[in-house]
């Protein structure tokens, strides 16, 4: 089933990034978005959840509405000085589903606690969102998408600034929360080796050498595709069973 398509889709800023472009994203699946620095990453996301206008083509909605998305932003585009609560974040989550007039219920805070309590960082809930470190603080932004009761979980660069540790264990509740909830998940990010073991399918971008493609992840993790994509030699190898991509 799909839930968002792009068809021969120009994406911008009144300027087109990319050539027209088809893309599709499916119940169930997972989309790693790949390219570098200023390649049109975020510009695609924006696109696909209907953020952007597209210059040329359109966005399809098979389901006939748009999907339940839960959206994980860009920690460094986050003012961490608000002066709110963790689960005054959370609750933003629920915004959509309550609507724009009524306040939240008894229920609506339960869902809340609910998703800090599975996300790990329940105990959490009263402090303040600027005494939370980097990771802690990304947590919660989680958390805040699954209390939006998602059918699709958007990451942009969630494991940016991260040791390597920490990117493994945040992209393993990740795929632990897909399983639990039934989600499909679209993830932007740098991280090469966390893409090719973590995602279905692979979109490669870069608006610098008018590239798109998109295809399963076994095809795009691909050493020759990648090296157009960053334009140095990409060496791709085993370690564990789990692929490893080494840009030179």
């Amino acid at each position: 089933m799909e839930l968002v398509r792009l068809e021969h889709a120009v994406i911008g800023y009144r300027t087109p990034l990319l050539p027209p472009l088809e893309l599709t994203v499916r119940a169930g699946t997972t989309l790693g978005v790949l390219g570098p620095n200023g390649a049109g990453k975020t510009a695609l996301l924006k696109s696909l959840l209907g953020l952007l206008p597209l210059i040329e083509g359109r966005r399809v909605l098979p389901l006939g509405r748009t999907p339940r998305v839960g959206y994980v932003p860009q920690r460094d585009r986050l003012d961490m000085s608000w002066p709110l609560s963790v689960l005054d974040v959370v609750l933003m989550g629920r915004a959509r589903l309550v609507g724009p007039i009524r306040r939240y219920s008894a229920q609506d805070r339960r869902r809340a606690c609910d998703a800090l309590d599975e996300i790990g960082v329940g105990d959490l809930a009263d402090r303040p969102l600027y005494a939370l470190s980097g990771g802690q603080h990304q947590k919660v932004l989680i958390a805040r998408a699954i209390a939006a009761e998602p059918e699709l979980l958007v990451l942009d660069e969630p494991t940016s600034a991260m040791d390597p540790a920490a990117e493994r264990m945040l992209l393993e509740l990740v795929q632990r929360l897909k399983s639990a909830h039934n989600l499909s998940v679209v993830l932007v990010t740098h991280q090469l080796t966390a893409v090719a073991g973590f995602a279905s399918e692979v979109a490669l971008v870069d608006r610098e050498r008018r590239m798109f493609e998109v295809g399963p992840a076994a095809e795009m993790i691909d050493p020759h595709r990648l090296g157009r994509l960053y334009g140095r030699e990409v060496h791709v190898t085993q370690v564990d069973g789990r692929p490893a991509v080494v840009v030179e």
